[in-house]
């Protein structure tokens, strides 16, 4: 705030939206016929069956929305551009690296993406299934229920891929300090510790909880419309 003022908190919001219709919509999409492609549609279903469908939607999801990845952690990042617009930071982009600039860190985000959704989708059907049996809750009051417990599960599992993504997205192309995941992820347990991983929990988990809440009620109402339900 004293730095860059208020408007710093929402650099790179523009991607950020982009990123989110294009990541989002695919692996919250895809999730159920994908549920029923790999078995794990039956009420009976296991945990890992969930876990395997949310994942395969959300490498799908993540490979879409790198390039707004991209974008948004680089315009976050900057602290002495005012004013440029997302049309510039894209030319820039593509003058030093190349379309393969928008795809920095896709290993780090694709894996991310992975546990990202598997645990959120796991956890939410797993977490629902038994608030219904112990307690008999039901409606909005369930699923809010199901996906603030989601989120805290999906802040655990995520937050080292958040970091090493954060790193490798943010690092030259010309003087690249890690030569990927493995060497992010073993730079950062061995200068900060395991708990360097989990820098930023709080804020974390006051981001994924609220949201993680706003999609999965969103996710239900839609189930539910005639035309999504039919089809």
């Amino acid at each position: 705030m004293n730095e860059e003022g208020a408007g710093a908190f929402y650099k790179g919001i523009g991607p950020a939206w982009l990123r989110e219709a294009s990541y989002t919509s695919l692996r919250l999409g895809l999730y159920e016929p994908i549920k029923m492609l790999v078995g794990a549609g039956s009420p009976g279903a296991g945990f890992l069956s969930k876990f395997l469908a949310g994942a395969i939607s959300g490498a799908i999801g993540s490979f879409a929305g790198n390039p707004f990845d991209v974008l948004k952690t680089k315009m976050m990042a900057d602290k002495e551009a005012k004013g440029k617009s997302m049309g510039e930071y894209m030319a820039e982009i593509k003058k030093a690296e190349g379309l393969l600039g928008f795809y920095k860190g896709l290993n780090a985000n694709v894996l991310r993406a992975m546990i990202n959704t598997g645990t959120k989708m796991a956890c939410y059907d797993t977490v629902k299934m038994f608030l219904v049996t112990s307690f008999a809750l039901e409606g909005l009051l369930l699923q809010f229920c199901a996906a603030f417990a989601a989120g805290f599960f999906l802040t655990c599992s995520v937050s080292p891929f958040d970091k090493c993504r954060t790193i490798l997205m943010n690092q030259d192309s010309e003087n690249k300090e890690f030569n990927g995941l493995g060497d992010a992820f073993l730079s950062v347990l061995k200068k900060e510790g395991p708990l360097g991983f989990y820098k930023g929990f709080i804020p974390i988990w006051s981001r994924y909880a609220p949201t993680s809440v706003i999609q999965m009620i969103t996710f239900e109402q839609l189930k539910r419309l005639p035309f999504i339900a039919l089809a």
